[in-house]
């Protein structure tokens, strides 16, 4: 019978989804790992004994060797998918990703309006177009990876009217941002596959994207992604796939972090041990990374709103970096039963540890 992995952040992101889902990935090799939530704005990280690689186009079980698969939730951009894919071919990661024909194209006029729009600025971009690709996608002005395998003549035309629809009346300018992205689209051999490509796996890996606080439904908006992170989409996968065993990881640091503008409780200044291969420490759209107690109102809050979009067999919980503070988790704290409780104490999965 098939099973169905799925792992959701708790907090505002940075929770260390990549190294759950590695976890996952070395027990079920022949697994496949889905993006079911955001694209390339991810930084997922992954270490596997000198090796390190960054997951944002590709999903965190590509430096294992796993596949990845892109749903119509996601976002792709081609040039930052190109560059990706380079990175990873060098560590002999697998570069096998197919995408869903519905998933939607980040254009390089989508990363111009993100980097440039003050109400963007102000509540909190990546600045990598994910946002406004997909208010975009809300308008007539769509662009999906299907497009990316029609005739050539036909994608210029959508690309053109996209342009215009965020201002750009010059034609050498529009040409300047079309025709590098033909190029990159060009050097890639597209899978664009529906739902019935994973029928020929016994084991689906969901891998989340930022986290439920985050939600573009229960966040406080507006700092908040446009997205769902918790697990809605990939239930609804699940049920059209017919997968009823189903196991939830949650994930959380022991300590809460935000990126970017937002409200955020119990933030305070932390000095942190072993905490070296931080990922997402600056960009000069985020500004900083933030830190705080963690709050176990809010853990609480985000369990038991995840419980009404999925109904799983199993639920897990992770706790991530407790090397890197002196406090205990706080176990007691929880209103949720649980299956079973990781954590981890160190940047790889291999010193994952059963503590519950």
């Amino acid at each position: 019978m098939k099973k169905a992995q799925i792992v959701i952040g708790l907090g505002f992101g940075d929770e260390g989804k990549g190294i759950t889902t590695d976890f996952l990935a070395q027990q079920n090799p022949e697994s496949v790992v889905i993006r079911f939530s955001g694209g390339q704005q991810a930084a997922h990280t992954v270490m596997i004994d000198d090796r390190k690689h960054v997951h944002s186009s590709f999903a965190s079980g590509a430096l294992r060797g796993l596949p990845s698969y892109f749903t119509e939730h996601s976002t792709i951009h081609p040039q930052f998918l190109f560059n990706e894919r380079e990175e990873l071919k060098a560590k002999n990661g697998n570069t096998e990703l197919h995408i869903h024909p519905l998933a939607k194209v980040t254009t390089p006029f989508d990363v111009w309006q993100n980097r440039n729009s003050f109400k963007n600025l102000e509540h909190g971009t990546c600045g990598k177009g994910v946002g406004a690709t997909m208010k975009r996608n809300e308008s007539p002005y769509k662009l999906f990876a299907i497009d990316l395998i029609a005739p050539k003549e036909m994608l210029v035309e959508k690309l053109k009217g996209i342009a215009y629809y965020y201002g750009f009346m010059d034609e050498d300018q529009i040409n300047e941002q079309i025709n590098p992205f033909l190029e990159v689209i060009e050097q890639i051999d597209w899978k664009i596959d529906d739902y019935s490509y994973l029928n020929s796996f016994e084991n689906l890996i969901f891998e989340g994207s930022q986290g439920i606080l985050l939600d573009m439904d229960h966040g406080v908006f507006p700092n908040v992604t446009y997205a769902h992170t918790t697990s809605k989409n990939a239930y609804e996968i699940c049920k059209r796939l017919h997968i009823e065993d189903i196991e939830m990881y949650y994930v959380t640091r022991s300590y809460a972090t935000r990126h970017g503008n937002g409200w955020m409780s119990n933030e305070k200044e932390m000095l942190l041990k072993n905490n070296e291969e931080e990922t997402c420490t600056f960009n000069e759209f985020q500004k900083n990374l933030r830190f705080g107690d963690l709050d176990y109102k809010l853990l609480n809050y985000a369990l038991k709103l995840d419980g009404a979009y999925v109904n799983s067999t199993k639920k897990n919980l992770i706790v991530t970096c407790l090397d890197q503070i002196d406090e205990e988790f706080k176990f007691d704290k929880l209103e949720i039963k649980f299956d079973a409780i990781f954590g981890s104490f160190s940047p790889y999965s291999k010193d994952f540890k059963m503590l519950i």
